[in-house]
C-alpha cells in the first residue's frame, strides 16, 4: 500500500477490482478552497487503454510489484515466443497477444525487458530502435536521391516499412520500434 502523496511515474496500481494501471503522469493540486487531490493519467497494463482519475490527498491505493527482468528472444515455437532469462537461465514461453507488435523486430538473440506480476508476463518493452537488415527491397532508379519518396522494403523479421528510395536489399538499417518507421542507415 501508498499513499497518493508517494505517487510517481511508472508506479504500477492494482485497482478497480485487481485491473493494473500504470501511472503515467501525476499532478498535487491544492486549491483555494476545499481539500487537496492528485489528477492522474493511468494507463491499463494490458490493454494499454489510458484514463483520467482523481484521488483525494493522503488515500491510501495499492501498489503492485512488477518485476522487469532483462531477457533474450530465443525462439518461437508454435504461437508463442519464447525468452530467455538473463540471470537465471530459465525459459519463459510468451502469448502472441503480450508481445503484441513487437514480434515485427524480434530476432534470435535480441534482448528485451519482460515486466512480470505473480509469475505471469504482462508486456515487453523493446529498445527504442533497432537495428535490423534489408531481405528485399526493389532496386532505386538511376536519379533517386535522399529527399522524395518512398518504396516498400521487407526486413529480415518478414514485416514490411517504408524506406527511401536509395536503400538496396542487404543494408543494414534502423526502425523505430514505437513507430515502425525508418531513422537512417547503419554504417557498419
Amino acid at each position: 500500500m501508498a499513499s497518493t502523496n508517494d505517487l510517481k511515474n511508472g508506479l504500477v496500481l492494482k485497482l478497480d477490482g485487481g485491473q493494473l494501471w500504470s501511472v503515467v503522469e501525476f499532478q498535487h493540486v491544492k486549491p483555494g478552497k476545499g481539500p487537496a487531490f492528485v489528477r492522474t493519467k493511468l494507463k491499463n497494463v494490458l490493454s494499454g487503454k489510458v484514463v483520467d482519475k482523481t484521488f483525494n490527498a493522503g488515500v491510501k491505493v495499492e501498489t503492485a510489484v512488477v518485476d522487469k527482468r532483462g531477457m533474450q528472444f530465443s525462439y518461437k515455437d508454435g504461437e508463442s515466443f519464447v525468452f530467455m532469462d538473463m540471470d537465471t537461465f530459465d525459459q519463459i514461453y510468451i502469448s502472441p497477444e503480450v508481445v503484441g507488435d513487437n514480434a515485427r523486430y524480434l530476432l534470435e538473440g535480441f534482448e528485451a525487458v519482460v515486466a512480470m506480476y505473480e509469475g505471469n508476463p504482462l508486456y515487453i518493452e523493446l529498445p527504442a530502435a533497432v537495428e535490423l537488415v534489408i531481405e528485399y527491397t526493389e532496386p532505386g532508379v538511376q536519379g533517386d536521391r535522399s529527399t522524395g519518396g518512398t518504396k516498400p522494403a521487407k526486413l529480415e523479421t518478414g514485416y514490411e516499412i517504408g524506406v527511401p528510395l536509395f536503400i538496396t536489399t542487404g543494408e543494414k538499417i534502423k526502425v523505430d520500434t514505437r513507430s515502425g518507421e525508418y531513422l537512417g542507415r547503419v554504417n557498419n
